[in-house]
């Protein structure tokens, strides 16, 4: 079964979402859960992506990911009324939520599309949610507005100072933790090391802090050993076991340096289809 791409946007330079077709999984899928993305039947690199939002009635799920490697430049490539071969989910473990108060969510990047259906939830479940967005830069910054609906308060941060407070994610979170209502949860997901400095801010507070380590799943079903990290020091596979561990737990030099073992390979698959990929509009 074929999964057809009703909307397609450039949220980035490089990234984008798309609303595709799945209604089977916009009725089960529950926050922190990804799919498997096949774009063809023939050869195609299988790639988990997080699901970042679901509307039931229409059928649909939303995608969001940044062109990277080939398999992602390809998928940033189609457009509205093209479709993917497969879209398997939704697999991983659920975001177990609660009315536990007061709650900061904290996103980095692209971090910020496996963030918001969460705080969306956290939302709904009575929470108080304070948001922190961070980006290198204004035109890197995404779903602002998305998180400002949802958010009792929003704090966006921008490692130039291009945009809203020039400051690292970590500044802010600091702030919030030494506030006169102190968060009772934190989530945390962006890259490997704004999740480590961020944990290491609220330990220092003795805050619950849970991570997202969806970026170095491969394969998604456990069988690869790929996505394999070491959690309150025991092995553990991100997509069967997660993807959302207690930050405070996660050994993440480790898991920093298993992600960079195919950096090379995925930059040089990128290049190899820029330069072969079709010319013919």
């Amino acid at each position: 079964m074929s999964h057809k791409i009703v909307a397609k946007e450039q949220l980035s330079q490089d990234v984008f979402t798309a609303e595709i077709e799945a209604p089977l999984i916009a009725q089960a899928r529950k926050p922190g859960q990804f799919v498997i993305v096949s774009i063809n039947n023939e050869y195609s690199e299988r790639i988990p992506l997080t699901i970042a939002g679901a509307d039931p009635q229409k059928g649909i799920i939303r995608l969001i990911w940044q062109r990277v490697g080939k398999t992602t430049a390809e998928l940033a490539d189609l457009q509205q009324g093209d479709e993917i071969a497969n879209v398997s989910g939704p697999l991983g473990k659920p975001t177990h939520i609660e009315d536990f108060g007061t709650v900061v969510c904290v996103g980095g990047g692209i971090g910020n599309a496996p963030l918001l259906p969460i705080a969306r939830a956290l939302k709904k479940a009575g929470n108080k949610v304070v948001s922190i967005l961070g980006a290198r830069t204004k035109e890197l910054l995404i779903l602002e507005d998305e998180f400002a609906k949802i958010s009792n308060e929003l704090i966006v941060t921008t490692d130039d100072g291009s945009y809203g407070r020039k400051a690292l994610v970590t500044e802010p979170l600091k702030e919030v933790c030494q506030g006169e209502q102190k968060p009772d949860q934190a989530f945390v997901i962006g890259p490997a090391i704004m999740m480590k400095f961020c944990c290491d801010v609220t330990k220092q507070f003795n805050l619950p802090t849970q991570v997202s380590l969806n970026t170095i799943m491969v394969d998604g079903t456990g069988m690869c050993g790929g996505c394999r990290v070491e959690v309150d020091g025991k092995p553990k596979f991100v997509c069967v076991d997660g993807p959302e561990f207690d930050g405070h737990k996660v050994n993440f030099d480790l898991m920093m340096k298993r992600l960079n073992a195919y950096r090379e390979q995925e930059q040089k698959a990128h290049e190899q289809y820029k330069k072969h990929r079709c010319k013919i509009p």
